[in-house]
């Protein structure tokens, strides 16, 4: 299944416009808090899908019904980019477990390619989990895939769920290909180009670099 925020109107796509105007990402604090509401928009989403049962809840006047989730989500991101769209995630799963892992892109030298490397892992048990792995930009769709692999050593989850601001269409169709049919797809916008090096096009640039300041 694949959700695209950007075909509904709604307040997502402002948040969107600001992270893709370059005007607007002179500013990083206001570049992190829109992909934190960008995550807060896509958490809301993803909770529509969770398994609910009615519980008692205790007033100071009464007892009211409520549906509230069985479950609590394993959030997983990818570090350095995502750290602000995993916060905007956990904003709203607030009891949410979590899991970090670290892939870049090794360039290889002398050449235009490059490789992916995944370096560190820290992760629960994910179990019977709703896993949730956030993203800002799924490019080419290899970090995504190799992220994916690397958190399958850690228990078969109930479900997996991929977010990601924008992303193009090759790495769309790349990470449908090569992870589970079952998995859900969440992003605020599908471009169409790739640059050769993997950008994407129009994009918003280095989602890292914007957040963060530039790398050597």
């Amino acid at each position: 299944m694949l959700t695209q925020l950007s075909e509904e109107n709604s307040v997502a796509n402002r948040f969107l416009a600001e992270l893709r105007d370059v005007e607007v990402q002179k500013d990083p604090m206001r570049f992190r808090r829109n992909l934190e509401r960008m995550g807060e928009v896509m958490a809301y989403e993803i909770s529509k899908t969770f398994d609910y049962s009615e519980r008692e809840v205790r007033s100071p006047l009464g007892i009211a019904n409520m549906a509230l989730p069985d479950d609590q989500p394993v959030l997983a991101t990818i570090l350095r980019a995502g750290l602000p769209l995993h916060q905007g995630l956990l904003n709203y799963f607030d009891r949410a477990d979590n899991a970090f892992v670290s892939a870049y892109r090794k360039h290889r030298k002398g050449e235009a390619g490059f490789d992916v490397e995944v370096e560190y892992l820290s992760s629960p048990s994910i179990d019977d989990r709703v896993v949730v792995i956030s993203d800002p930009m799924l490019a080419s769709g290899r970090s995504m895939v190799l992220v994916h692999k690397a958190l399958m050593r850690m228990g078969k989850p109930k479900a997996v769920h991929i977010v990601s601001v924008i992303a193009s269409i090759e790495g769309v169709e790349y990470v449908q290909k090569h992870l589970p049919s079952s998995t859900h797809y969440w992003i605020g916008a599908i471009d169409e180009e790739m640059t050769a090096e993997a950008y994407i096009v129009p994009g918003l640039g280095d989602a890292g670099d914007l957040a963060y300041g530039n790398k050597v």
